[in-house]
């Protein structure tokens, strides 16, 4: 499916509507560019699963774990890992196959550890549509 955002507000939203299908040991992959909208779309899947707190980008630490909401979301950005090895040393395996909802930043860092039935989700720009556009393409398995 494709979806044409073109605001900030339009990508949230569509993370929020995203969320209400989550169901436990759903890993959702997020791909695009520096900037795109990834965080912007966690913080609406966030919402939707009714997390109220703030949620960031976890570049530095790789994982965010946020458990106040209707399932447990694990956000996971990937960019700085050089091998999929080191996601084991932070309990890669308990979180993607336990009872939350994982979303992975930059999964082509670790693609051969991501799970056949991943949800992936690119977002790009196309700068002839608008600076705030964003074309939004779900891909399911």
């Amino acid at each position: 499916m494709i979806y044409d955002s073109y605001s900030a507000e339009d990508t949230y939203i569509l993370g929020v509507k995203l969320a209400a299908d989550a169901t436990p040991g759903k890993v959702i992959c997020l791909d695009g560019d520096l900037g795109v909208g990834k965080t912007v779309f966690t913080k609406g899947f966030a919402k939707g699963l009714g997390i109220d707190e703030p949620v960031n980008s976890p570049t530095f630490t790789v994982l965010q774990i946020y458990e106040d909401g209707r399932l447990p979301l694990y956000h996971f950005d990937t960019y700085r890992i050089e091998d999929p090895d080191e996601m084991y040393e932070i309990g890669y395996e308990e979180y993607v196959y336990g009872n939350g909802v994982s979303l992975i930043e930059w999964p082509i860092r670790i693609e051969e550890i991501i799970p056949e039935d991943a949800v992936y989700v690119k977002i790009a720009k196309d700068l002839d549509k608008g600076f705030d556009y964003r074309k939004i393409e779900i891909t399911e398995a």
